[in-house]
């Protein structure tokens, strides 16, 4: 609402959109609609207009379905390539402000030019803002892991079993404790992932104000080429991301001394195993060697006990 700069004024059609709608009563108009939606028309001052479901209500829409069909067609077949949700948001922005310039069929005016007449007709947006994020307050767990939604998401390495403050939007979360931002990711949209930050987990290693967590481990010693080169060679059979997150699950091992740690990545490196697993089979071999006995000297022949003098 901000980018058209008001609220429309009047009855809205809306053809029963999943995030509005929880269930349609019979062939009435009535529906059941979700709790946040009942919050944000109240917000808005809206006056939701449902369309009736299936052909009988496909006249009430007008020309927004042929519209958006034209826009889909135009602008997302084939699907556009991008990195992220925000990319593909901007560039819908791109796509509506040249949109504008259009005229519809024979029309004579512009799309842009029509809604200079209308935008007079909106009401005024509310002072305060709306927050359309979701309140969500997970626990820490002991990887610096917080679960959303089936997914998960790392914070902070030193805030394992506290409890955090999440903002879950569309296409973005942010992560806060005692009032400060700590993390911040994108959204995961398949269920059962993972999304890590390498930075979330070296910040334990050391503590340098004004650097980065990576730029702090390797400062401090923490973070050394073995580190580099076993994490290179994990993107490089893995992929950066799975890559990574090997490197993360190895630096979990924090029961295990840092130098047993690096002798098993030194290890797992010589003979190509790039998996947490195998660091960390290496390394409980080299701390089982460490903690032997050292071997003392030879017993007495049998039968000589005792002769000496």
């Amino acid at each position: 609402m901000s980018v058209l700069g008001g609220v429309p004024t009047g009855k809205v059609r809306y053809d029963n959109l999943k995030p509005a709608v929880a269930r349609v009563l019979g062939f009435s108009r009535a529906r059941v609609e979700w709790e946040r939606w009942v919050a944000f028309r109240s917000w808005a001052g809206i006056d939701a207009f449902y369309c009736r479901p299936g052909l009988v209500g496909a006249h009430e829409k007008g020309g927004v379905e042929g519209q958006i069909g034209w826009f889909r067609r135009n602008h997302l077949v084939p699907v556009p390539e991008v990195a992220s949700i925000s990319e593909l948001n901007a560039l819908i922005d791109q796509w509506d402000v040249k949109d504008e310039q259009r005229r519809i069929r024979m029309r004579p005016q512009t799309i842009g030019e029509r809604f200079a007449h209308e935008r007079a007709l909106l009401a005024p947006l509310p002072v305060e803002p709306f927050e359309i994020g979701r309140l969500l307050t997970p626990r820490v767990n002991m990887h610096g892991q917080i679960s959303v939604r089936t997914n998960r998401y790392s914070v902070p390495i030193h805030l394992a079993g506290h409890q955090v403050r999440v903002m879950l939007f569309a296409s973005h979360l942010v992560v806060y404790h005692n009032g400060a931002e700590v993390a911040r990711h994108e959204r995961l949209i398949a269920k059962g992932g993972a999304r890590l930050e390498l930075d979330h987990y070296l910040e334990a290693l050391a503590h340098k104000p004004g650097a980065t967590a990576l730029e702090q481990a390797r400062a401090a010693g923490t973070f050394i080429a073995t580190h580099e080169a076993w994490w290179a060679a994990a993107r490089r059979e893995h992929g950066d991301a799975d890559g990574t997150r090997a490197l993360i699950e190895v630096l979990l091992h924090r029961h295990m001394e840092h130098r047993h740690v690096v002798a098993g990545m030194e290890a797992a490196l010589r003979v190509g195993a790039l998996t947490a697993d195998a660091v960390a089979l290496e390394a409980r071999k080299i701390a089982q060697a460490d903690d032997s006995p050292e071997p003392g000297p030879p017993p007495p022949p049998a039968g000589t006990a005792g002769l000496a003098g």
